[in-house]
């Protein structure tokens, strides 16, 4: 008779062990999500350390080269800024977003997009078959030998076969498919995610090929599995982007070789992903002029500054309570802005309904849009528009001040460049004397100065 198999109970959001099921994890508070998993008495399969040795000595940090890395052209304009520049030898990084979004496309054309067409590229799936990619492929206009396809879950397969073909990337799509036959527990449990990411991510550092991993995201919006996942690799991107449009968005949220908060910004049509190489022009493409409710503002994304579209539309409520709906701008923003309005220019917002959008389906949470979105509240609560030529920048503080912002000269340059004749900033943010001649600069102390500015 054997002896009776050991399980515990792992909690699939934070990886929390008990040893009897519980209704709610102490740890991280969710309910239901503890799972059942074997404890596998000893590792029957061949570790990512013995076919791939490294040199364990530890060295004097004096001795160690500082040269610059070395990083792997993507071929992708956008995903290049993003990542900093392009991949690093070595490095993990993990790819997040809405089922349909376009991560596996990216991939893809990604992979044909690299310079090198002799070094082999191989490409993991544990989703689709073989014939589904080719389909997808010849879609794409992508046909290249150098791209090798393989259909696999199991981690010591995956493993042997990057052994054989050393490949110069190699892509997983996606981790939450991937098993070791070493743990008892199904394929996307917390346990099989972390040991599957730790063995591949080894395998990155001794060889120094890079891997990107795929990863589900859960109704909340975050990436499926241990939180350790994101700790464990060197960048994590995430996909944004509204399916009713056809722009989406790569954001950076780590990278230990570049800038964080950099994006990306593509269009998908029938050929894939394209690069757009002003964001700007396509998000105010479709602006309506001299129209009450519509401010331009101007966001900072990464090193990039973006002019966006805000749209407010103010009007009488049917209920007790008035409704506070936002598209992509923050909730509690807004409802805190919208009452600066009431205390400090005694607009009567109590009974009627606020909704505001960023045009374009972009996300905009930086303080710097502040002023913009008291000017659009205001423009469409008195139905009377803000000038067109004119963009508005600043950040707004309870008591009605406007404060100062960072690189105002990278966004007033990016406005010029649009046509903007006009801009309001904070009066603490100074500019050099040759800002001041591209574009006409007004500034402001208070939301009552932009007010009288606009609205007198």
């Amino acid at each position: 008779m054997s002896s009776k198999q050991k399980t515990v109970f792992v909690c699939q959001s934070c990886g929390f062990k008990s040893l009897k099921w519980l209704g709610r994890c102490p740890d991280c508070g969710e309910f239901s999500s503890l799972a059942e998993e074997v404890v596998a008495a000893a590792a029957n399969a061949k570790s990512a350390a013995v076919m791939f040795p490294t040199d364990t000595t530890a060295v004097q940090i004096s001795k160690i080269s500082c040269q610059k890395e070395f990083r792997l052209n993507t071929g992708i304009g956008e995903l290049n800024r993003v990542l900093g520049g392009g991949i690093v030898a070595g490095a993990a990084t993990l790819i997040g977003g809405d089922p349909g979004i376009g991560k596996s496309t990216l991939l893809l054309q990604m992979s044909a997009s690299l310079p090198d067409k002799k070094e082999p590229i191989l490409y993991i799936s544990g989703e689709e078959s073989a014939l589904q990619i080719k389909i997808r492929s010849e879609r794409l206009g992508i046909d290249r030998k150098n791209i090798f396809v393989l259909t696999e879950t199991t981690l010591e397969n995956i493993i042997n076969e990057i052994k054989r073909i050393t490949p110069m990337i190699f892509i997983i799509d996606s981790i939450q498919t991937i098993f070791t036959l070493d743990l008892g527990s199904t394929a996307g449990t917390v346990s099989q995610i972390r040991e599957c990411a730790s063995r591949l991510i080894y395998i990155a550092k001794a060889t120094g090929i890079p891997v990107i991993f795929i990863g589900h995201i859960t109704k909340g919006g975050e990436i499926a599995g241990p939180k350790i996942l994101e700790h464990m690799v060197d960048t994590v991107l995430y996909f944004e982007g509204d399916k009713g449009h056809p722009y989406r968005i790569l954001r950076a949220v780590k990278n230990r070789f570049g800038s964080t908060n950099e994006i990306g910004v593509f269009e998908m049509c029938e050929r894939g992903l394209l690069d757009v190489k002003n964001p700007s022009e396509l998000f105010l493409s479709q602006r309506p002029i001299n129209t009450p409710g519509s401010v331009v503002v101007s966001s900072l994304e990464g090193t990039r500054p973006l002019l966006i579209e805000l749209q407010a539309l103010v009007t009488k409520s049917n209920y007790g309570m008035p409704r506070r709906t936002t598209i992509g701008v923050d909730h509690g923003r807004v409802a805190l802005l919208v009452a600066v309005l009431e205390k400090k220019l005694g607009m009567h917002l109590m009974d009627q309904d606020v909704f505001l959008n960023a045009a374009g389906g972009v996300k905009v949470d930086e303080p710097a849009v502040d002023l913009g979105i008291v000017a659009c509240i205001a423009s469409s609560f008195l139905n009377k528009p803000v000038a067109p030529n004119m963009i508005i920048l600043g950040e707004v503080g309870l008591t009605g001040e406007v404060r100062g912002i960072r690189s105002v000269e990278e966004r007033i340059s990016e406005a010029a460049k649009m046509g903007f004749e006009k801009c309001i900033i904070p009066k603490q943010s100074k500019l050099r004397a040759k800002f001041k001649k591209m574009i006409t600069v007004i500034p402001v102390q208070s939301i009552n100065e932009m007010f009288e500015l606009l609205f007198a």
